[in-house]
């Protein structure tokens, strides 16, 4: 929607300030950001805790100034487990820090704002850093802090503002009353370094779209099955209620007030006293890679049967189609998802063809991109030989190819710099290729193709055994290249996979990934738990290093893989030990660890070193992970000999294992039995001997006559 932008001066912006009321001096509010993390210092956690207790908590407490709340779905049952840390410091409130990228993560921040219109939700605003929406804004002031901005948005008369975006540098406020659903997969967040985005979650259930609000399913390029099967394990449920339709599921997300409802699922018709409606305040425009998010969801390790259910979200229907040119039925064909890159000629060069990938010179085009760690490979064939040149739009003399006769032809695109000006945002690179007959002059015979290569870094959980290893190499038009999963490998010293060890025993400690990719991986917060998930013990901590290297050393790199030779340990009350590690992505090699132990330096990927400085030598790495789990059953000596594996009924290793005892050694019992086994036969063959002797020596001799 179009509107003239409002520019008021910094006194414009201080009279708003003064005309409040003098009894507010600032309320208290949280802004939120989803699958994001800030440096902090935390002074207490405690599991087990609902969001809205993490949030109370913080909110309480005076010190508390941010809350980093995660619930990450356990494998083996699968249910969701959380954790709730308050932060008495955080980088959040420094417009120069950078978040990190952290899996089913919510970060709340404590603010200050100037407004009487501070809703009693738990959050006001959801954060976007680094993000702007372009052509919807609406106001412009200058204000000295975020805070102020905000609160300006709250005290905003003339139109409902729905989104705000903040300039550290400039100190440019911009108020809009769009955001990210009101025009459909149009407006989109692009990168802009220094500016935040923050959509205002105080509004009111009817404000929250620019026209009609609906409720459908989500149109993202994934099957509906596999999107409720995701959201079921991976959203938290913010409320669930028993309904009998899925139409009263849908009016209690249109009514709920304690938060804004923008999704909802559906478990069918009710099963007793069970809740089979549950409502979400995230849709996928909340998460931070989209639609991707669901593409590499696999079901979890052990399947309860339970109903998938039917997932919908909030949908803005568009107010009015005009001034774009289009109806409404060709808006909606235009709204479908996911759009990749298109094989069709730019529309403003008025070029006219039959077929898209031919041109009227009879000259047709096969067009295929293969993704590098570095580069952008486009390789062309064509029916008959070629000439003329292909070359990066706007980039002719710098990123170009001259073609000579030649049916076969390829132009790299470089990933970074401005010799091909290939444009980048949160792991997908794309440009636009021309190739041109002429040397110099442009025609209708002329091609333009826009590609693109996505880097599938988005969180997953995956377990040893349950995922497919997917080869990313290559990428034809309408593809998205996806990053493979890593598995945990467990060898003995003869380099062979095994399941039961015992103490002691020296084992490589693999996590793979194949060679044939341009992902390199780095595993942190690695924890060893017994099979009860009662005791656990962290065996690399969240930055990379080994928290004790005398058990469990720290990672080498082996090609793409890492490793680390052990001994075998178990807990005290549990035979069986489960490996959880945290693994993330980089675009080629990651860079590794510095640790300290014992007064020394060490890099927890590569060889030792003295201890230096690291400031100024962080790379960026793409902050992108997935928890992996192995499990492995560690025996004591002589375990072999006891029947706790069928005894017990509880334990899973007898029902789904054959527990295989390698090359047991004997013990001291089972010697001494031996050997006097063997001296009873002797003594038997003995006696045996001396009674025949006997009898035959006191036999009367025969004379003979």
């Amino acid at each position: 929607m179009s509107s003239s932008i409002i520019t008021h001066l910094l006194i414009a912006s201080c009279t708003i300030c003064i005309l409040l009321p003098h009894n507010v001096w600032g309320r208290m509010a949280f802004e939120k950001l989803t699958d994001y993390d800030f440096a902090g210092t935390t002074y207490y956690s405690v599991k087990n805790l609902s969001l809205y207790e993490c949030q109370g908590w913080c909110r309480e407490e005076a010190d508390c100034q941010a809350a980093a709340f995660s619930f990450v779905v356990n494998p083996l049952s699968p249910t969701q487990e959380t954790q709730c840390q308050l932060q008495n410091d955080s980088s959040a409130h420094n417009p120069s820090a950078a978040p990190q990228r952290s899996a089913n993560m919510y970060y709340m921040v404590k603010l200050q704002l100037r407004s009487e219109n501070v809703c009693h939700r738990p959050w006001s605003f959801e954060r976007v850093p680094n993000k702007v929406i372009r052509g919807s804004d609406n106001a412009l002031i200058y204000t000295s802090t975020k805070e102020a901005c905000l609160s300006a948005c709250l005290n905003e008369k003339r139109f409902v503002c729905r989104s705000v975006e903040y300039d550290y540098n400039s100190m440019k406020c911009v108020l809009s009353d769009s955001d990210r659903r009101s025009g459909g997969q149009f407006v989109q967040l692009v990168e802009a370094q220094g500016t935040d985005y923050f959509e205002n979650l105080c509004l009111k259930p009817q404000q929250a779209c620019k026209a009609t609000r609906n409720f459908a399913n989500a149109r993202v390029g994934v099957s509906e099955e596999k999107v409720a099967q995701f959201v079921g394990l991976h959203y938290y449920t913010d409320k669930e209620l028993q309904v009998t339709s899925e139409s009263a599921c849908r009016l209690a997300c249109e009514i709920e007030s304690e938060f804004l409802c923008r999704s909802f699922l559906y478990l069918g018709q009710p099963q007793g006293s069970q809740y089979n409606c549950r409502l979400y305040h995230l849709d996928h425009k909340t998460l931070p890679d989209g639609p991707s998010t669901y593409l590499n969801h696999e079901r979890p390790l052990i399947d309860h049967g339970e109903p998938i259910g039917q997932y919908f979200e909030n949908v803005c229907d568009k107010s009015s189609s005009s001034g774009t040119g289009l109806n409404t039925s060709a808006m909606d064909k235009l709204d479908t998802l996911p759009i990749s890159f298109d094989a069709t000629e730019d529309p403003t060069l008025n070029i006219t063809r039959n077929d898209v990938n031919c041109d009227k010179t009879g000259t047709c085009y096969d067009v295929s991109v293969h993704c590098k760690d570095t580069r952008i490979a486009v390789q062309v064939r064509t029916n008959k030989p070629f000439n003329g040149r292909i070359y990066a739009l706007g980039r002719s003399e710098t990123c170009n190819i001259d073609v000579i006769n030649s049916d076969s032809f390829r132009l790299d695109l470089t990933m970074a710099g401005q010799d091909c000006n290939t444009q980048s945002v949160t792991g997908v690179y794309s440009n636009t290729v021309v190739l041109q007959h002429h040397s110099v002059v442009m025609t209708k015979a002329d091609k333009i193709y826009k590609v693109k290569c996505t880097y599938d870094m988005s969180s997953k959980n995956i377990t040893f055994g349950m995922m497919p290893i997917r080869d990313p190499e290559m990428i034809h038009i309408n593809s998205s290249p996806e990053a493979p999963p890593p598995r945990i490998r467990i060898l003995d010293t003869r380099q062979r996979e095994v399941e039961t060890v015992r103490i002691g025993d020296r084992l490589n400690f693999r996590i793979e990934i194949p060679e044939d990719t341009p992902y390199g991986i780095f595993a942190r917060s690695c924890v060893a738990m017994a099979k009860d998930a009662r005791t656990s013990f962290k065996i690399i901590d969240d930055d990379g290093c080994p928290t004790d290297p005398t058990i469990f050393p720290g990672f080498t790199a082996d090609g793409n893989a890492l490793q680390s030779t052990y001994e075998a340990f178990r807990f005290t009350e549990s035979y069986g030990v489960i490996f959880q590690c945290n693994v993330k992505y980089c675009l080629g090699p990651c860079e590794p660890a510095v640790c300290e132990w014992n007064m020394e330096s060490f890099e927890s990927l590569g060889r030792r070193r003295r201890r230096r400085s690291v400031e100024g030598n962080d790379t960026k790495e793409a902050d992108e992970d997935m928890n992996i789990s192995q499990e492995i059953l560690v025996l004591d000596f002589g375990d072999e000999k006891r029947e706790f594996f069928k005894a017990d009924p509880s334990t899973d290793f007898a029902k789904d294992k054959t527990v295989t005892i390698i090359e047991p050694c004997p013990t001291k019992t089972s010697v001494l039995a031996l050997a006097v086994t063997c001296a009873l036969m002797i003594l038997l063959y003995i006696s045996t001997l001396f009674i025949y002797y006997m009898k035959k020596w006191l036999q009367p001799h025969k004379i003979a006559a």
